[in-house]
């Protein structure tokens, strides 16, 4: 019987998701688009960070929410914003009905499959990142939640980036790869990323220490940060990833918690319940809306494998260190790299977590830069040519304009 009534339910649901997607498409011809109305989503509704975050706190700072109405869109509508923007929750009435009513859209990863644009709407893409690992169309191979099917996820793809307007680009590297992997058409912003203004306009004792004060950091210490990206093939289900790591966090302790404190910072994509109670004094797990670009500013170095962390951080010319212990699986089965990572990261490579420990303890500024520097310079000359502070403004201003 309840397999019966489980059925009946089913069915319903079914049902009603295929009316409430009929109305939409209806709606779609008739609701009409303001101008006023600009509607935010960050890592597909799970935060608030990033990009968008950062466009909508310059609305604020510039006291233009009294112009426009901003709606951000969750998966969680408890999550914690700034000012009084609507919260709407992913997949539900509210949410399709600002798709529709809004004037600008500012996302930073693909959309739902199913949204549909009025010609009118400003489709703002942000993305997350310049990138090291192939993407979208460049990737020959996949093996993401299970998904091995490459033509499908090809087709989804430009079916998504289709209806993007705009593109951020932190740097011509990331233009030219954007335009071929996302067969993108639009218009093309070389302004830096929003959320990298933080790192020129606060990077100062005062505003790092406030941001210490407000995390409840201990000041007494050296920060690290540890970033990593997550595993395609590793995952709890489709779209939760697993922390995957070998980072020896006992080791670690017993060598560095006198004189350091880790961070830990998952990638968003990554769901794990640890237990880092017997590090209490030596991890920080974050929660999942730190700001990273805050963590950056807090910092004095940081470690990650193959994530777009890298990019950002070195606009702080801040040490760096690679924990690489999957390199060539990774690069072989997993993601192919744009460009030879060991010949060109501005900082040391490290297989094991004796080579990481070891550079870590023998730290310093002068040898790093003798070692280092030089390609620091050419790295930050490639990849950090427009970050200037100034991107979330010149955002604003083309959300005003009658372009």
């Amino acid at each position: 019987m309840a397999e019966v009534i489980n059925k009946i339910k089913a069915i319903i649901l079914n049902i009603g998701k295929y009316l409430v997607r009929g109305l939409y498409i209806i709606g779609s011809y008739v609701i009409p688009v303001n101008d006023k109305i600009i509607l935010f989503e960050s890592s597909n509704g799970r935060n608030f960070t990033g990009n968008p975050k950062s466009i909508y706190e310059e609305i604020l700072n510039q006291g233009l929410d009294e112009e426009f109405k901003c709606v951000w869109v969750f998966t969680n509508t408890n999550t914690e914003i700034n000012g009084n923007a609507i919260k709407v929750k992913k997949s539900f009435l509210k949410f399709l009905y600002y798709t529709l009513r809004s004037g600008a859209w500012v996302f930073d990863s693909r959309h739902l499959y199913y949204l549909r644009k009025n010609k009118k709407t400003k489709y703002i893409q942000t993305w997350h990142g310049t990138p090291l690992k192939k993407l979208a169309l460049d990737m020959d191979y996949i093996d993401m939640s299970g998904n091995q099917d490459i033509s499908l996820y090809h087709d989804d793809f430009k079916k998504n980036t289709a209806l993007w307007e705009y593109l951020i680009s932190q740097n011509s590297y990331s233009s030219e790869i954007f335009k071929r992997a996302f067969d993108f058409k639009g218009e093309m912003l070389e302004i830096g990323y929003p959320r990298n203004d933080i790192l020129i306009n606060k990077n100062n004792p005062e505003d790092i220490d406030e941001i210490k004060t407000s995390l409840n950091i201990p000041k007494d210490k050296r920060i690290i940060l540890y970033a990593p990206t997550w595993r395609d093939n590793e995952y709890h289900e489709k779209g939760e990833y697993k922390f995957a790591t070998e980072m020896d966090f006992d080791k670690m302790y017993k060598e560095l918690k006198d004189d350091y404190i880790l961070i830990v910072k998952f990638h968003y994509l990554v769901k794990e319940n640890i237990d880092w109670s017997k590090y209490n004094d030596f991890v920080i797990e974050c929660d999942a809306n730190w700001d990273i670009q805050e963590l950056y500013l807090i910092s004095d170095m940081m470690i990650t494998d193959y994530s777009s962390v890298m990019f950002d951080y070195s606009i702080l010319k801040r040490p760096m260190l690679f924990f690489t212990y999957d390199l060539e699986n990774y690069k072989n089965n997993l993601r192919d790299f744009y460009f030879d990572m060991v010949e060109e990261v501005p900082g040391p490579i490290c297989e094991t977590n004796e080579e990481m420990i070891d550079f870590i303890k023998n730290y310093t500024e002068e040898n790093y830069k003798i070692e280092f520097g030089e390609k620091y310079r050419k790295w930050n000359e490639k990849f950090n040519p427009f970050d200037d502070g100034n991107a979330s403004k010149k955002i604003i201003e083309l959300i005003r304009s009658k372009k």
